[in-house]
């Protein structure tokens, strides 16, 4: 590869997301930092190490039973008795905070997700970095956005077997990969923008097999936009077995390989 003006700044763009994604990977209560996934049910009990007694009633909570030596602190506040929290389906957990640790509790579906992040996690303090491909301008393309009428809540399996996710899609990207068109299925990003999850030729092999994501930004009024390959990301299922990624829509499986971005994490 040439090294052009251009190029340089590419590249130098590149290393600043790049290390603030890393960075964003070591953060302390972050995907690394994951120990325990348990499922709970309507039966009250304990939990990985974790102290008090933990369950899904059925009515759309979970419930804590502690005392306040246990140290549990819900809302900033020390549980003594019973303390209930409502996840939202699909939204961020709620943080529950155990000492230096933070249990997060979710909801996905009709299901009921406990886990534990620890900053002493051998996968968060043995980190070292994630392997990419080599930044290069030729996965720099320019896509073309087609909005749908409407959005549509689409449904998706996950990593987890039984599990479902509802995304919001909202039009197609269609690029030029080689001189061939594919058109992805692009949802909503969580802070504008556009999501574009997909497997090709590489998942599995040399990228992790669940499938990666690209984040863009908001596509121009023409509809077109850049398509950076080079920061498409693992999802945080690539880095542990304890979280419940969704897979990319049936449609977003691309023949051609992707040598840019994220590779498989190297084993910890």
């Amino acid at each position: 590869m040439t090294v052009t003006d251009d190029t340089a700044t590419l590249l130098a763009d590149w290393q600043r997301w790049h290390d603030a994604r890393e960075a964003t990977l070591r953060e302390p209560h972050g995907w690394l930092a994951l120990t325990a996934l348990e499922w709970l049910d309507v039966t009250p009990r304990a939990v990985a190490d974790l102290p008090g007694t933990w369950c899904a009633p059925g009515d759309g909570s979970v419930e804590i039973v502690a005392s306040d030596a246990d140290g549990i602190e819900v809302g900033g506040e020390r549980v003594d008795g019973t303390a209930t929290v409502r996840p939202v389906d699909g939204a961020p957990g709620v943080l529950v905070t155990v000492g230096e640790r933070v249990v997060e509790l979710a909801r996905r579906t009709d299901s009921y997700a406990l886990r534990v992040r620890d900053p002493r996690a051998t996968t968060r303090t043995g980190f070292t970095g994630v392997p990419t491909f080599p930044v290069d301008p030729q996965w720099v393309v320019t896509g073309r956005f087609e909005a749908y009428p409407a959005p549509e809540r689409i449904t998706v399996g996950a990593v987890v077997d039984g599990l479902q996710h509802f995304p919001t899609a909202v039009g197609t990207v269609t690029i030029d990969l080689g001189g061939r068109e594919y058109r992805l299925v692009a949802l909503a990003g969580k802070d504008g923008g556009l999501s574009l999850h997909f497997r090709d030729a590489t998942s599995g092999a040399s990228t992790y097999g669940g499938g990666r994501i690209l984040r863009t930004d908001d596509p121009a009024a023409d509809g077109s936009l850049v398509v950076d390959l080079n920061r498409t990301v693992n999802l945080p299922c690539a880095f542990t077995a304890y979280a419940t990624c969704p897979l990319p829509p049936a449609e977003n499986v691309l023949d051609a390989a992707v040598e840019a971005g994220e590779k498989l994490p190297d084993p910890s």
